[in-house]
């Protein structure tokens, strides 16, 4: 006699790690089965070249508190280790799974893969799979035109919360499938990931650290208090958009500071902009956008490379930047365009040898974000304007006391301040008294930023004005958009470096 299997729904967790505005945990519930609340360590996403354990010890410590939120309702997110479809294969041979509910996903190309391979698992067996958009990004977008109005009415529209005592949930057998149980240790240099974190960031900036966000933006040190700090919690789900976006505009009620906040919802519509534009040209993760760029900036000089990598490029705030994002995985806007911009241009590096490195820098790491905001750094976009930044001049402008560099480069901390954003100018007799000696302390510069703007803005610009470069951004401009002139183009207007907020 055959045994009926229990009939059950499964919550699959991804890059939604919260319990509040949660669409996916809402239908489900609404379905009355008993619930599977799922969350999937893939080797394969772990062992990606994009991966770094800073992004898996924010995720564990989100599934942590998630699990203390769910524990006196004795529910609980199992986190198994192990690619998604062998789990699921295993899940089936003991339960019947109706449905999987989850948020889409606008990951990498590793996650894409992935989807599509469930998505013909669930056909294959007769599995409904419930996705459902992500903070307002529209899959199968055909044209631009609409993107804003519906991202706001998306960010308008009620929160979804679920009852959790009105649910049931199912446990596994102990046997059926490896659970993830490193450990990693807390690093207090590095945000803490979870719920709760994420509320005291968001209340801290709306009501007390936002007075000098529009004024301190593109400080290296200043920054870090004076920003959101948000992106991590946006980027992993600790937070939902449509959270951050209504909390906002209750602050700026309540504060009357519409200057900083409406510049803070600015930037979240350009956010989710970016995020938008890789859902509908997922290819820029590894390929010129401007295919007309193909022919340039092909050689990868490993030496340039490390010393980029290693903060030893000679250039105290390219070195400071870098050392910095290594220790904290967080960086100021202008500064992440500043560190592109250098490894692009100045060290004529592809943009493809420095996005992996950075993107295992991140905490906030957000491929949606990520890649676009690499290419248009590296001028790859074609259709904007090419950035060549002299990291001396942004040193001078935006860390004129050398406090920032100090901070990261110990071996400059007694360097006069005249010479701190140049120490290899610092006559020797100053060298001799300070117990620095340039070239051994701290290296010289590894280029001559004059020659290679010189060099990278003249190459670039001619190839921005070559006829296949032309050819190329009308096919830009017109793949995904249904508007008559170039000009109506988000693409051409003024946009920020939005790495993160």
């Amino acid at each position: 006699m055959k045994v009926s299997k229990p009939i059950i729904n499964i919550v699959w967790f991804k890059r939604d790690l919260r319990l509040s505005d949660h669409q996916p945990l809402l239908r489900a519930s609404e379905d009355k089965l008993p619930l599977l609340l799922i969350y999937f360590y893939e080797p394969s996403v772990m062992q990606f070249a994009d991966s770094d354990e800073r992004h898996w010890r924010f995720m564990q410590q989100s599934l942590i508190e998630l699990n203390k939120i769910l524990a006196p309702c004795s529910h609980c997110i199992y986190t198994i280790h192990s690619e998604v479809l062998p789990a699921l294969q295993e899940i089936i041979e003991v339960f019947e799974v109706k449905a999987v509910f989850s948020h889409q996903e606008i990951g990498n190309h590793i996650t894409y893969l992935r989807d599509k391979s469930i998505a013909k698992f669930c056909r294959e067996k007769n599995i409904i799979w419930n996705e459902y958009p992500t903070n307002g990004i529209i899959r199968g977008l055909k044209g631009r035109k609409a993107f804003s109005q519906k991202w706001m009415q998306t960010m308008s529209a009620p929160m979804f919360e679920v009852d959790f005592k009105n649910i049931a949930t199912i446990q596994l057998p102990d046997d059926l499938l490896p659970s993830f149980t490193n450990a990693y240790e807390s690093n207090r240099q590095f945000q803490p990931g979870g719920p709760t974190a994420a509320s005291q960031y968001l209340n801290s900036f709306l009501y007390q650290r936002k007075s000098n966000y529009s004024k301190h933006i593109s400080k290296p040190e200043e920054s870090r208090k004076s920003c959101s700090r948000l992106s991590p919690y946006l980027a992993w789900g600790n937070l939902s958009m449509k959270q951050v976006y209504q909390a906002t505009l209750e602050a700026t009620t309540k504060t009357g500071d519409k200057r900083n906040l409406q510049f803070f919802v600015n930037r979240l519509h350009w956010h989710c902009h970016f995020i938008q534009k890789f859902e509908s040209e997922c290819r820029i993760e590894f390929e010129n956008l401007n295919r007309g760029f193909d022919k340039i900036r092909n050689e990868t000089n490993p030496e340039l490379v490390i010393a980029w990598e290693n903060g030893r490029t000679g250039y105290p705030l390219i070195d400071a930047c870098i050392n910095c994002v290594k220790s904290t995985g967080y960086l100021s806007f202008r500064m992440r365009s500043l560190i592109v911009s250098f490894f692009t241009h100045h060290l004529w590096q592809p943009w493809q040898a420095g996005a992996h490195f950075l993107a295992r820098q991140f905490l906030d790491y957000e491929p949606g974000i990520h890649y676009p905001q690499f290419q248009m750094q590296a001028g790859t976009m074609g259709v904007n304007t090419i950035r060549i930044y002299n990291p001396v001049k942004q040193s001078i402008d935006h860390d004129p006391e050398g406090i920032f560099i100090k901070k990261w480069i110990p071996a400059l901390k007694d360097v006069p301040v005249e010479f701190i954003h140049q120490p290899w100018l610092m006559p020797l007799e100053v060298q001799i008294a300070i117990g620095f000696k340039i070239g051994e302390h701290y290296p010289q510069p590894i280029v001559d930023i004059q020659q290679t703007a010189r060099f990278a803005r003249e190459h670039l610009w001619k190839t921005k004005k070559s006829k296949v470069v032309q050819e190329q951004n009308q096919l830009i401009l017109t793949r995904h958009t249904k508007r008559k002139t170039e000009k109506e183009d988000p693409l051409q207007l003024a946009m920020p470096n939005l790495f993160s907020d």
